[in-house]
């Protein structure tokens, strides 16, 4: 009989242990770990903790980390978006090299890339022409912005030279020298130009 009681004593115990329990984990895990992390990304990383926003007299523009169109001829262009360059619908198109719907659209962009830059189809970065997995990669390959100096020259009225100093400045190296590629970010690069940095 006592050992009875003594397992009813164990038992009546064990819900109040883990309401103690959920109590202290949700305080830790769902209010003083959120906290701390949300203040200390905030004082180490201040710009990334924000969006990474890019501002212009005062007023956002973009993201560094969302790419964004530009049409007018002074701009570099972006990679394609199979989002629309729209941040809440961030996918890629998922067509196989062997759709007929991608090879349309990869050749009305060659041609219409070709006739804008006045060069030859075939020398065309493939990023130009292909979009990224996200549909929002603000970076374009070293080769696509040299790909696009002239005519961004041109209607800039600087000089090659200038424009290709500009991409020089704007190539970021593969993160720790290995990881990636090198690339160069659309957005900041074309408000470096509008600034006449």
């Amino acid at each position: 009989m006592t050992q009875t009681n003594e397992n009813l004593d164990i038992n009546s115990s064990a819900p109040r242990t883990l309401i103690v329990f959920a109590l202290i984990g949700t305080l830790v895990c769902g209010v003083l770990y959120p906290a701390f992390a949300t203040l200390a990304g905030g004082a180490l990383f201040p710009a990334q903790a924000n969006g990474s926003l890019i501002a212009k007299d005062g007023v956002v523009i973009g993201s560094s980390l969302i790419a964004q169109p530009f049409s007018a001829p002074q701009y570099f262009q972006a990679r394609p978006s199979a989002a629309s360059f729209n941040p809440t619908a961030a996918s890629g198109s998922n067509w196989a090299p062997s759709n007929p719907a991608l090879r349309e659209r990869m050749a009305a962009s060659s041609a219409e890339i070709s006739a804008r830059e006045k060069q030859s189809a075939a020398a065309i970065p493939a990023d130009l022409i292909s979009a990224s997995g996200s549909g929002l990669d603000p970076h374009i390959s070293p080769a696509a912005a040299y790909f696009q100096a002239d005519r961004v020259a041109a209607a800039r009225g600087l000089s090659v030279a200038q424009v290709r100093a500009q991409i020089d400045r704007h190539t970021a190296a593969p993160s720790l020298g290995v990881f990636g590629q090198a690339r160069v970010n659309v957005l900041l690069l074309n408000l470096s130009l509008d600034q006449g940095d």
